[in-house]
């Protein structure tokens, strides 16, 4: 799962107030004097490391798939931006004291396990997975940016940045679906897994580390509350639902 595909993404994006409080006010220099919160944004970065580097080995993989030398291009332009992006958060990691491998280390089984279980058998499906499955995964990352240190947010943001395979993917499944309306109900099926599968392991991965949970319950730093946690599962299945019909499927 990464975090590149984001359409939409202001509107997607959960409300923050124009004035940050708390630590959202802070630099990371003021903001990682918090043992707890340092370990939860080095969770973070690595979660987030780990997976750009994992969008850019399955964009390479997928290119295998593509019908058209033009779309074997595409792909490769995209898995360049992915790497691009793993590089800033390695580059990062290293920079606060971290050894970027040890920070990814936790993740790999979780992302790996993800993409076993929902390889794409075809063209399409790879398409429908860069463009569904990796943007829930970034709506999440956006909603707890909006809660870190100033340097961490606009790492994090910057990295979220839309690298063209929205557009790409919306464009062809759309062409798919009108030269073979029988496409769109296996696609719609397989966008619904994706969704399923991509919300339980966000929810794993948090569970299983002990700093990034206590963040986001609000113990630490500026977290959500259990109400809020719900709302931003809420906005981030209606984002889905938004994705879903620019496609061209029914959620």
């Amino acid at each position: 799962m990464t975090s590149s595909d984001k359409p939409d993404q202001a509107a997607d994006s959960p409300e923050t107030p124009a004035g940050h409080t708390g630590v959202a006010a802070m630099d990371w220099a003021a903001a990682s004097a918090d043992p707890q919160y340092r370990a939860a944004v080095v969770d973070l970065l690595g979660a987030l490391a780990y997976g750009e580097l994992a969008a850019f080995e399955r964009l390479a993989e997928d290119a295998k798939l593509a019908p058209t030398l033009a779309d074997k291009a595409e792909l490769a332009k995209m898995a360049s931006a992915e790497f691009h992006h793993f590089e800033r958060l390695r580059d990062r990691l290293a920079e606060i004291g971290e050894e970027p491998t040890h920070a990814m280390e936790p993740f790999v089984a979780a992302y790996d396990g993800f993409h076993k279980q929902t390889a794409p058998s075809d063209w399409l499906e790879g398409l429908v997975k860069a463009y569904v499955g990796d943007s829930i995964a970034s709506d999440f990352y956006r909603e707890v940016a909006a809660r870190l240190d100033s340097d961490s947010r606009a790492l994090v943001l910057a990295v979220l940045d839309d690298t063209g395979h929205g557009g790409f993917a919306v464009e062809k499944v759309r062409a798919a679906i009108e030269a073979d309306p029988r496409v769109g109900g296996r696609l719609a099926l397989w966008a619904r897994r994706l969704m399923g599968e991509a919300l339980s392991q966000s929810q794993r991965v948090v569970a299983d580390r002990d700093a990034l949970s206590t963040m986001l319950v609000g113990g630490v730093a500026d977290g959500f509350d259990l109400a809020e946690v719900g709302r931003m599962f809420s906005r981030i299945t209606e984002a889905h639902t938004k994705r879903m019909a620019a496609l061209g499927l029914a959620a």
